[in-house]
């Protein structure tokens, strides 16, 4: 077995902390990666909190992971020693269910056992862990490769936020022509702004802050709404083709969907504990359709990053080191972060 170092928490109420742990030998068609970065998704959060219910103990989080590959199976096809390479949510699927044929693993009939922490592997039968760890094996059909003409560090966070965005937004059919509002700039905001931009959509961010419509036009945005301001969000009524939704606390809809045309579709991609209240009339009087959307599928992934490397797109990130992760998850909880925390895996070795 592998003997890895990272941070953990024991139980929902502890700190991460250090931790040694073991992962399996490389396989045949594993790759072994020395993590270089690391970013911290709010899923890092709700996991180590067990604010979903389905945590497994000591838990790793992390899973927005850019590293370089040491070793790689005699088996392996893909990548060799020294590529740059990227894992994100997904580390195995079933493979044979509909959804994987398709390359939309992260649909897997098997839900998130593929999962890069909180999944089970099957070579070991023993919970996978993420992140927040100086390396880590994952087979090479769920390696991705990151252009290397993007700063690593700033990389990160696309394996998630990134994704996250890109996959709706694709899906949807964001483009020139197109009116695509994103609700909330933070980690996925923000990265929602840039792709929707660069994808050629007129692009319309929703902030309770007035603080950001600064950054957000610096970001993309074509317009920023203050969406406590009724008369702000009136101008945009009946107009929108697209808007999606990254915000992970409990709030209202219902103002969003007096924006849309008929026939458009609102999104949601943030997770909120706690189940949102809808108010379904403006959606029947529309024939508007609420949807839901989670991550990409690895192909997909991989056509986000060579998207990401054309355009020049990066997270906004704060560096901090792995000692810090306590402080950043409280600091994200205060939307304290401008607009990723992304730990620098050197820092293990301080």
């Amino acid at each position: 077995m592998l003997v890895c170092t990272g941070f953990a928490t024991p139980d929902a109420k502890s700190p991460l902390a250090p931790w040694s742990f073991t992962r399996r030998d490389v396989g045949e068609f594993d790759v072994e990666i020395d993590i270089l970065f690391c970013g911290v998704c709010h899923s890092d959060l709700h996991y180590a909190r067990d604010e979903w219910h389905f945590t497994v103990y000591p838990a790793v989080p992390g899973h927005e992971i850019v590293g370089r590959v040491k070793n790689a199976g005699k088996g392996v096809t893909k990548y060799k020693t020294g590529d740059l390479v990227g894992v994100g949510c997904l580390v195995d699927s079933c493979r044979t269910c509909p959804s994987c044929r398709e390359g939309l693993e992260q649909y897997c009939d098997a839900g998130m056992q593929g999962g890069t922490y909180g999944g089970t592997d099957k070579v070991t039968g023993e919970p996978t862990r993420g992140g927040y760890a100086d390396k880590i094996v994952v087979d090479e059909n769920y390696v991705l490769r990151v252009p290397e003409n993007l700063d690593p560090a700033a990389a990160a966070p696309l394996l998630c936020a990134g994704i996250t965005l890109y996959s709706p937004l694709r899906h949807w059919g964001a483009g020139p022509g197109k009116k695509v509002g994103i609700i909330g700039l933070g980690g996925l905001g923000h990265m929602g702004v840039k792709l929707a931009h660069a994808m050629g959509a007129e692009t319309v961010l929703f902030t309770t802050s007035p603080s950001k419509v600064a950054d957000g036009k610096r970001l993309g945005a074509h317009d920023v709404v203050i969406s406590k301001h009724p008369e702000e969000m009136a101008r945009h009524t009946n107009s929108f083709d697209l808007i999606i939704d990254t915000v992970s606390a409990t709030h209202d809809l219902s103002p969003y969907f007096a924006l849309l045309k008929r026939d458009a579709t609102m999104v949601q991609v943030g997770a909120p504990e706690k189940p949102l209240p809808i108010a379904v009339f403006p959606l029947l009087l529309k024939r508007a359709s609420l949807a839901g959307s989670a991550i990409g599928g690895i192909a997909e992934t991989q056509e986000m990053l060579d998207f990401c490397g054309a355009h020049g797109i990066t997270a906004d990130i704060e560096m901090i080191p792995i000692q810090k992760i306590n402080e950043a998850y409280e600091r994200m909880l205060k939307s304290d972060v401008k607009y990723r925390f992304c730990i620098d895996m050197a820092s293990l070795k301080g």
